[in-house]
């Protein structure tokens, strides 16, 4: 019985030609944009393209080279008001077939992080969902949006400030002053 596509756009690694290319388009319906947008955490997706091919590398390895175009709508981490952020990029993927997954939860990351296992399938809407969660911002701010300073303190008492809590702050005051001294005695 053959096992089912993880996705529409899944393509069997044995139905690929050993030396042939692949080529796929994926642009998604505004439907698809909101359902990835939700998932993504973001506000809104548009105009999401994500094109290229799939290539044999040797015998058993396929390259996947793509461009990633989309525009992201994310709050801003300091207003939480819309920050739009237009995205292309390039992606690269290698799957290959004797890629092993360390299992170790203290193992090291591998150098090139773009090879992963062959499967039966290999999905260029999952390598696309993927990319797009890489390429936008983490922490997206408004132009000029800032973080403003926060001080709490006990009623009647000094506000203690950033400045205050470094270790070094009464001795940069006490050089000021020194300074001072030296200055109006010179």
């Amino acid at each position: 019985m053959p096992s089912l596509p993880p996705s529409p756009s899944a393509i069997r690694v044995s139905d690929l030609g050993a030396n042939a290319q692949h080529r796929f388009a994926l642009r998604p319906d505004a439907t698809a944009c909101i359902e990835i947008a939700a998932t993504l955490g973001f506000t809104g997706l548009r105009k999401l393209n994500f094109e290229g091919l799939l290539r044999p590398m040797g015998r058993d390895d396929w390259a996947l080279e793509a461009k990633l175009g989309a525009t992201v709508v994310q709050d801003c981490v300091v207003t939480l008001e819309p920050v739009t952020t237009r995205i292309d990029t390039d992606v690269h993927r290698v799957f290959a077939r004797d890629f092993e997954d360390p299992q170790e939860p203290e193992a090291e990351m591998p150098e090139d992080d773009a090879v992963q296992a062959l499967g039966a399938w290999i999905d260029p809407e999952a390598v696309m969902i993927e990319a797009l969660s890489i390429a936008a911002p983490d922490f997206p701010r408004k132009d000029g949006a800032e973080l403003g300073q926060m001080v709490y303190t006990a009623p009647g008492a000094k506000a203690m400030t950033d400045a205050d809590a470094r270790p070094f702050a009464g001795l940069a005051e006490l050089k000021t002053s020194l300074e001072k001294d030296d200055d109006e005695a010179g």
